[in-house]
């Protein structure tokens, strides 16, 4: 036989085995199972067109260029129009169809790896291969079409998590240019009457280039301000006004408890009622709200899985003794990976301390959660997140802006935000009590400023249009190196308060560091003065990224 004979009999050949698999070797029959297999698992639908129903492959090769067509499109989108893309896949309808979608694909592809088993004639594949080709055949399954069917499940929960949490009204218009969002830490703990918000921080946002300033107002804060078209205004002209029982701490109880008819459409009048009252003290329109209980943030940062910061003091906790009896504790200087329980109590602790130095802890908290909430963490952990959020979480944010919010959050995300603080020590000491008879034309003066400062960066710097001066550590944590900055330190030495940064740490009468055994015997034994100096210096903290 000639030479083109034998190659004409190879060429024919090869489609009679795939097609008569009876009419190959063993060594044939095994490498068309692994070809069929391949092309099921890389090219739905070809495994069909070579060997069965052209029709049924042909069908199902269309939906697989139709698939590879529609992610690449998608993933062009994502890289040129991130915030139409978002917002397509965070609405409803898009959602249940996504939901949909994937499920078809699962069972689709399901139907196909079941014919390519009744393809590979089973029964003729050599006695050792057999079981090979099973657990083969399975694993490829499972990795397809249930990662597609746990994807639908996961979307479909999405999708009734996004609708329990976010309200069904009209979008949020930004302000002067700026989207400006309350957050409220609340807590309805025992021993207390009614709900009181823990911690209150105002986030203001920059709708072109994402930089952010973090207002946060102390909870003993008095006499807030009413704009003259709040319906408090009436009740309270002066301000939230009558004495130390109106710290703004209060102010969500006071209204839900006597003033709810000045919101009648209001889903929530307390909260309607904070933002009326800090939208009046900043002389910033606050048009949003996210109200986390605190009895549930535990099981967010659960759900992510933990939060780590690199805490910078002694922060004092009730927790578990090195004996294993639950009693008085610190947590010395150092990285922490901190369960739910641990991150609400290190965001919560003020003995020994004051609030101002609560608050810097609660903003790294905060940041750390924002910084460590990532894609992976979402995937890997949707289910959770999306329960944990869904019984936590109150807000008035429309879910049809969610996805405009989360392409705004992306950018804002790598940038480091301006910080101020309604009190010491952006407004004096901790004994001057500026957060019991605020200056209010000192307050809204600042935030023109903060502003101000970010406008006058937009022009370039370490981030483009979201530019930035070079920041250093300050009582903040990060601040900027603006002329204001510096003139409130040199305000800080001429009162005899040197920039904390350069306060030594502190240590024991006889030099040697402090230990959490020491502090322990300390407080035991009263010595209050020891464990304040201790915990003068724990707002110190910063996210581990």
């Amino acid at each position: 036989m000639t030479d083109s004979a034998i190659s004409y009999h190879r060429f024919n050949s090869e489609p009679d085995v795939i097609r008569s698999p009876q009419r190959g070797s063993a060594t044939d029959r095994t490498r068309r199972a692994l070809m069929l297999l391949a092309l099921t698992l890389f090219i739905p639908g070809a495994a069909q067109v070579a060997a069965g129903s052209k029709k049924l492959g042909r069908a199902a090769l269309a939906v697989t260029v139709a698939c590879w067509f529609s992610a690449l499109l998608l993933g062009l989108m994502f890289l040129t129009m991130r915030g139409v893309v978002l917002s397509l896949l965070t609405q409803p309808f898009m959602l249940w169809l996504s939901a949909v979608v994937l499920g078809a694909l699962a069972i689709g592809w399901l139907i196909l790896w079941l014919d390519t088993f009744r393809l590979l004639h089973f029964t003729s594949l050599a006695p050792r291969l057999k079981p090979i080709v099973v657990v083969v055949l399975v694993v490829l399954m499972t990795v397809t079409s249930g990662t597609l069917g746990y994807g639908a499940k996961l979307v479909n929960e999405g999708r009734a998590a996004l609708g329990g949490i976010f309200a069904a009204g009209p979008g949020i218009d930004a302000v002067d240019g700026r989207y400006n969002f309350l957050l409220i830490g609340a807590d309805a703990g025992e021993g207390r009457e009614g709900l009181r918000p823990d911690s209150i921080h105002v986030v203001s946002v920059n709708e072109d280039s994402a930089e952010t300033i973090i207002f946060s107002i102390p909870r003993n804060f008095q006499n807030a301000q009413f704009n003259e078209d709040s319906p408090l205004n009436a009740v309270y002209p002066t301000g939230y006004d009558c004495g130390d029982e109106c710290i703004i701490n209060f102010l969500y109880t006071d209204v839900m408890e006597n003033h709810q008819d000045l919101y009648p459409e209001a889903e929530d009048p307390g909260a309607e009622a904070m933002m009326d009252a800090v939208s009046g003290s900043l002389n910033l329109e606050v048009s949003g709200y996210v109200m986390v209980d605190m009895g549930g943030f535990e099981d967010l940062i659960d759900a992510m899985g933990g939060v780590s910061v690199n805490s910078g003091g002694w922060v004092p906790y009730r927790g578990p003794m090195p004996d294993g009896s639950w009693g008085d504790n610190w947590w010395a200087p150092g990285v922490y990976e901190f369960s739910g329980q641990e991150a609400l109590a290190y965001a919560r602790s003020r003995t020994f301390s004051s609030d101002y130095n609560r608050i810097q802890r609660q903003q790294c908290i905060q940041q750390a959660m924002m910084s460590q909430f990532n894609p992976q963490t979402l995937l890997s952990r949707f289910s959770e997140i999306t329960q944990a959020g869904e019984n936590v979480v109150e807000t008035n944010l429309p879910q049809s802006q969610l996805g405009s919010f989360l392409d705004l959050a992306v950018d804002a995300q790598g940038q480091t935000p301006q910080r101020l603080v309604l009190g010491a020590p952006d407004f004096g000491a901790s004994g001057d009590m500026f957060s019991t008879y605020p200056d209010f034309e000192q307050i809204q003066r600042r935030v023109d400023e903060l502003i101000a400062n970010e406008e006058h960066q937009s022009g370039g710097g370490l981030f483009g249009s979201a530019g930035f001066l070079p920041a250093h550590s300050g009582a903040l944590g990060v601040t900027l190196t603006t002329p204001q900055a510096t003139q409130q330190a040199a305000d800080a030495v001429e009162d005899d308060e040197p920039p904390i940064d350069s306060t030594p740490p502190p240590t024991q009468p006889d030099g040697s560091e402090l230990t959490r055994e020491y502090l322990v015997e300390a407080q035991l034994n009263g010595q209050t003065a020891v464990l304040e100096e201790a915990a003068s210096s724990n707002y110190r903290c910063d996210p581990v990224k």
